[in-house]
């Protein structure tokens, strides 16, 4: 194991626990010595990290810390080139492009070795048939999701039943063959799951949620049974 993958695996156990940890079980969770445990706390401290503690007292990674680019290990790595190319390859324009501009922004400031990871990456994306669906819809839909607002939809269903609907945006579903809005809809008072591609018109609106979006997000997951991530 190198040294900076050593300190990063340190950084994410810490991140692990909300108050002091022993040394000891540090040392054990990371799989190195006490003194090198002490040594690589010394470091992170000198780059910056906000640890708090000393030894027989515990130690504790205050919020703010930001892990400098080259300490990503190979594997993350690998799993931001595939997650990039899948939305740059199955996702709207719009965050095509943004997953493109991600990759580029990362591969600039990694050392060489990792930024060669990057470029010869064997993580690809197979083809497939283009999914169907207006681009401004998925924008408009992503900043009502954000904004935690209101859409009116037109919608027609799988026998071609058209109806007006006020809805609000939880979530965003990408299928290989399909896009769906996850939303709580006025019409039904309840959940329901709209097809991007059977929505005939969209109209943002002023109007705000009367609940926040994460817990929004939270029933959902528990009407639905749906693991949250």
């Amino acid at each position: 194991m190198t040294r900076a993958q050593r300190l990063l695996d340190l950084i994410q156990v810490l991140r692990g626990y909300r108050r002091p940890v022993a040394g000891a079980v540090l040392a054990a969770e990371t799989g190195v010595s006490l003194r090198t445990l002490y040594r690589d706390i010394e470091t992170l401290k000198a780059q910056g990290a906000h640890i708090e503690g000393e030894a027989g007292l515990g130690y504790v990674l205050r919020p703010g810390f930001m892990l400098p680019p080259l300490m990503f290990s190979e594997e993350e790595i690998e799993a931001l080139v595939l997650g990039s190319r899948w939305v740059s390859e199955r996702a709207d324009d719009m965050l095509g492009k943004a997953a493109r501009n991600v990759l580029a922004k990362i591969g600039a400031v990694l050392p060489d070795d990792l930024k060669a990871s990057v470029e010869a990456s064997g993580m690809l994306i197979g083809p497939g048939d283009p999914v169907p669906s207006r681009e401004g819809d998925l924008a408009t839909i992503r900043q009502a999701i954000r904004a935690e607002r209101k859409i009116q939809v037109a919608y027609a269903d799988e026998r071609g039943n058209a109806t007006d609907r006020v809805v609000w945006p939880v979530a965003l579903a990408f299928y290989d063959r399909v896009r769906v809005l996850v939303a709580w809809c006025e019409l039904r008072s309840s959940f329901r799951h709209f097809r991007i591609d059977r929505i005939t018109a969209l109209e943002p609106t002023a109007d705000r949620f009367p609940r926040r979006r994460a817990r929004l997000l939270k029933e959902w997951h528990t009407v639905q049974g749906v693991p949250e991530p």
